[in-house]
């Protein structure tokens, strides 16, 4: 597929040409067609047809490209598993991904992403409209304001971690024997800060501008560059050429976005900061009002991760590392879940610097239900097939059988929360699409995280990873509750009930089909042929109950599926 970010905004000036257009459709025109002064759409635009053609193409090639970095992170998985099993070696790198792991929620999929992508949005509507001072590009005044400052503010970061690095593996993990390996291996992921933080960027603003593929493929870069140097250096460098692959991994994004965001986006001449400096018209949105709430929001659910990393320090050996693979494989469900409001949350964003508040409520709530039946089919797969997933993907090596049972059996823990993990990814999209500073989202984050530790520290003990993945649970299906009362009144009028009352049918759905899997899946001794039996089975289960409980969204894709089926014909 071609980059789908390369064709002309309608009504931009021819000033304002290079700097790079967007793709997605003029502000004050949405799948209907463009409005009219009393808001009623008129017909016959052809607007409808080509923004669900470019939609459902970026959406395709995103799915594409989201698909390849799961199946190259689980190789990654596979090659640390084999090489170090679940010991104190991959522990001490998997507290070092920490660093990785927190800079790539804040940096990439969710703090910078719900910065920039509403402000880069209203760029381009001002650019639209012709709304500029002095004939500047918004654009390339928002870039000019911005991209030197954040330059500057993560290299500083990355240094005062790399000179930091003992003192973080202490408050990480304290339960740690011997923390030198982990330092070591801190320290050569730091860079991450400065990398994540620039490959961030990019992709926000590619997104902005209608180009979806390069950031997709920038999971690809990163997963080729950790295989890579744990294949090369594994027997030289034991657990560090792991971490030395996640920092040129990270370079490796950067370079997978640079050509197309060179293209899209020709920068004027870099200017470096200067106090006093008068900020481009954009660059309010980036003010310490709304960057507050989304730091907060955003350090607050990666923490999940550190409590669970900190509570599980105190366990045997291998505890951390059972709780990784099984997180990192029962999350890809959520992950091909929320691609969906990836690639819409431009729309979203656009939708609300124009005012078009119900047209946002739609696209929200379109995707609220979307996301959610895909991710419970996935959490149906997980339930019924957890052990065969395992094995298959991992009992190799020095990762053995009773690793798969621990994996496994924390893994359908883990899976009780995917759907709460998912609708934080999609709820929180809109609260920052305005652009107007707002707390909730930080609230509602804080609170489910407040209560992971308490059910941690109440669990742990008696239960060991499965109490730690069942506070995740708890703590993160809290939040998405609160988020979901939170944002018909506060942001997007959606209407809450309803979405919840369509999301208990599919987890209905979710119920039955992942029970129809966990009794069959034994029938088969053979792993391979077990879960390939499961792959059919569990999606037919579900989607024959979401027809009997009359779920919109198995009726609407059932609905179209007959619809291609026949003109096909």
């Amino acid at each position: 597929m071609t980059d789908t970010g390369t064709g002309t905004e309608a009504g931009a000036r021819p000033a304002d040409a290079t700097a790079g257009p967007s793709l997605l459709p003029a502000p004050g025109s949405g799948p209907e067609g463009p409005r009219s002064p009393g808001g009623s759409p008129e017909t016959g635009s052809g607007e409808a047809p080509r923004l669900g053609a470019f939609l459902a193409r970026a959406a395709a090639g995103t799915a594409v490209l989201t698909v390849l970095a799961a199946v190259l992170g689980l190789v990654r998985d596979q090659a640390i598993a084999r090489y170090f099993g679940a010991s104190d070696a991959s522990d001490a790198f998997l507290i070092a991904w920490t660093v990785p792991e927190m800079a790539a929620t804040l940096l990439i999929e969710d703090g910078m992403a719900l910065l920039l992508v509403p402000a880069f949005s209203l760029a381009l509507t001002r650019r639209a409209s012709g709304d500029t001072e002095g004939g500047a590009d918004p654009v390339r005044e928002l870039v000019a304001a911005t991209l030197p400052r954040l330059f500057l503010l993560l290299s500083g970061g990355a240094a005062l971690l790399i000179a930091g690095a003992p003192w973080v593996v202490g408050v990480l993990a304290p339960g740690l024997a011997d923390p030198r390996l982990a330092v070591d291996c801190t320290r050569l992921t730091a860079v991450t800060v400065l990398t994540f933080g620039i490959t961030g960027y990019f992709s926000a603003a590619l997104r902005a501008h209608g180009s979806f593929l390069p950031p997709a493929g920038v999971y690809v870069a990163y997963n080729l560059g950790i295989i890579g140097m744990t294949l090369a250096l594994h027997a030289a460098w034991g657990v560090r050429a792991a971490a030395a692959g996640v920092a040129v991994g990270s370079a490796l994004m950067i370079l997978t976005q640079l050509p197309v965001l060179l293209r899209l986006l020709p920068l004027a001449r870099p200017r470096l900061p200067r106090f006093g400096r008068r900020a481009a018209p954009s660059a309010p949105l980036l003010g310490f009002a709304v960057l507050a709430p989304v730091v907060v929001f955003v350090v607050s659910r990666q923490s999940q991760v550190l409590v669970e990393r900190f509570l599980a320090s105190t366990l045997p050996a291998g505890a951390i590392s059972h709780l990784n693979y099984a997180q990192k494989v029962a999350q890809m469900p959520m992950v091909l879940s929320l691609m969906i409001c990836t690639v819409t949350f431009p729309v979203v964003a656009q939708a609300m610097a124009a005012g078009e508040h119900e047209k946002a409520r739609r696209r929200v709530e379109r995707d609220l239900g979307l996301a959610g039946m895909v991710v419970l089919l996935g959490t149906a797969v997980v339930l019924g097939y957890a052990p065969q997933i395992v094995e298959v993907l991992f009992q190799r090596g020095a990762f053995d059988a009773a690793d798969t049972a621990s994996t496994a059996q924390v893994m359908r823990v883990y899976a009780l929360g995917l759907l709460g993990h998912c609708l934080v990814g999609a709820l929180s999209r809109p609260f920052f699409s305005s652009g107007r500073p707002t707390w909730f989202p930080a609230f509602a984050m804080g609170t489910g995280l407040l209560v992971t530790m308490g059910a941690g520290y109440a669990l742990t003990y008696r239960f060991g990873v499965d109490g730690i993945a069942t506070a995740n649970a708890i703590g993160i299906s809290s939040t998405a509750l609160l988020l979901l009362m939170g944002l018909g009144t506060r942001v997007v009028p959606i209407r809450a009930r309803d979405v919840a009352l369509s999301l208990s049918r599919l987890a209905g759905a979710s119920l039955a089909a992942g029970a129809a899997g966990w009794a069959c899946a034994p029938l088969v001794p053979d792993p391979v042929l077990s879960l390939a039996a499961g792959c059919l089975l569990v999606p037919a289960v579900f989607f024959l109950t979401g027809l009997a409980l009359r779920s919109p969204e198995v009726l609407s894709l059932l609905a179209l599926i007959r619809r291609r089926f026949l003109d096909g014909r």
